[in-house]
């Protein structure tokens, strides 16, 4: 017997119904960065290792574990895209776009790939959705960006999130504060691999999960204490700018994002109920990377919010996310001359917006009836001989369990009604 074949370990699928509420999550996070302004990028799957290495970090866990890297035919080294900001800088300076208005205003979705442990929120493949803002230093802007994470996550109803919040200086504040870290380091009994990590960028150090180590960095200096004038007084407006938005932070100082290049403003998104993948998004501010890319030397602001792990809070909070039901109208034909009348209606009413299906297979009216409430659809069309007779057909309520017989001629107006109806009473809110 052939062995049946299973998904990739660690690759979360979504599939009916399940996949409705993750598609309403995607849309919710990427609907107020269209609000703002931020125009779609479709990025490659798979680029140049280098740009990663470069742009990401090689002192950082995503190039030095994660990565999925592979030689193409050519004799070239391709790696998964483990995220997008380096991508996209790559994109904005191959295609020219920092040489326009500024700022550079994007957003994107997809899959990126982390070759990681998987556990429950944590997958080798995961879904996000980004934006970056490429071109201003204004702090406003840094607000902005963490504004449009906020609002997507509150237009899912979710509640138990907090957002974290640091700056992690320049190039002008770090270097002094890099060796009064290394400085702290040399001091703590770390193995040789986080020794060499320390020497190449000794903030990843405090980025270590580990319990022994973590033990080790009570009384670490913190970079937000070490500040410059310019870069204090840039972290001073960014929370002046979300406080006038109504947004709510804590501080926290020990904040280190896992990639290389952030600069400045750094935040990220935890949520109460995910345990220890508790991170929901995050991003910051990064003032070298397009440089480091050969770019031009503009300053960049964005971030990712995990798809998955938004849908896994809204679960947590048991908030009913995006329709249950696929379709609103199901047809079921008695006869094929109403099958044939039945598919010419539903394709006029999807060419209108309303979601169709019909009973196929020549099935009874009694098994046709049960593929009608299996459906979900709101409501039912019957059409038989003596309804084809008369010029009507019948309209089922599904909710109510009521029907009414009206004129052929009279059926679209009458439906479309009804969906508006329903929908300014809310019946099919984002979440409940």
């Amino acid at each position: 017997m052939v062995a049946s074949l299973q998904a990739p370990k660690g690759v979360p699928e979504y599939f009916p119904p399940r996949s409705s509420a993750f598609l309403a999550v995607r849309e919710a996070l990427a609907s107020p960065a269209r609000l703002a302004g931020y125009g779609y990028v479709e990025l490659p799957v798979f680029e140049d290792t280098a740009l990663y290495v470069r742009g990401v970090g090689e002192s950082t866990d995503v190039v030095a574990k994660e990565m999925y890297t592979f030689e193409d035919r050519g004799g070239r080294s391709l790696s998964l895209r483990p995220e997008g900001t380096a991508g996209v800088m790559r994109l904005v300076i191959e295609h020219g776009l920092d040489r326009g208005q500024l700022p550079v205003k994007v957003w994107y979705s997809g899959p990126f790939f982390r070759a990681e442990r998987p556990q429950q929120g944590r997958y080798r493949q995961l879904q996000q959705v980004g934006i970056e803002a490429i071109g201003s230093m204004d702090p406003a802007l840094d607000a902005e960006v963490i504004a449009i994470a906020d609002a997507g996550f509150r237009s899912l109803g979710l509640q138990q999130f907090t957002l974290q919040l640091t700056s992690l200086g320049c190039t002008q504040c770090r270097p002094a504060y890099r060796q009064l870290l290394q400085d702290f380091l040399s001091a703590l009994e770390l193995d040789e691999a986080t020794r060499d990590r320390a020497a190449l960028n000794p903030l990843r150090v405090l980025d270590d999960k580990r319990a022994e180590v973590q033990a080790q960095l009570v009384g670490a200096p913190y970079m937000v204490d070490h500040l410059c004038s310019e870069c204090s007084e840039h972290y001073d407006e960014v929370r002046d700018h979300l406080r006038a938005l109504g947004v709510a932070w804590i501080e926290a100082p020990s904040l280190v994002r896992g990639l290389d290049y952030y600069t400045r403003t750094a935040f990220e998104f935890t949520h109460a109920l995910l345990g220890a993948q508790s991170g929901i998004g995050g991003g910051g501010r990064y003032d070298g990377l397009m440089k480091s890319l050969g770019g031009q030397a503009l300053s960049g602001i964005g971030f990712g919010l995990g798809t998955d792990r938004t849908l896994l809070a809204c679960e947590a909070e048991q908030l009913s996310v995006g329709g249950a039901a696929l379709i609103d109208v199901f047809a079921v034909p008695i006869g094929p001359v109403a099958k044939q009348q039945l598919v010419g209606l539903g394709a006029q009413l999807r060419r209108n917006g309303i979601r169709f299906d019909l009973a196929y297979g020549d099935r009874g009216l009694k098994g046709a009836m049960k593929a009608a409430d299996r459906s979900g659809a709101a409501w039912v069309l019957v059409l038989g001989e003596q309804e084809l007779a008369d010029g009507t057909i019948v309209i089922r309520d599904m909710s109510r369990g009521a029907q009414e017989t009206v004129a052929w001629e009279s059926v679209q107006s009458i439906l479309a009604q009804k969906i508006l109806d329903q929908s300014t009473q809310g019946t099919e809110g984002v979440h409940s």
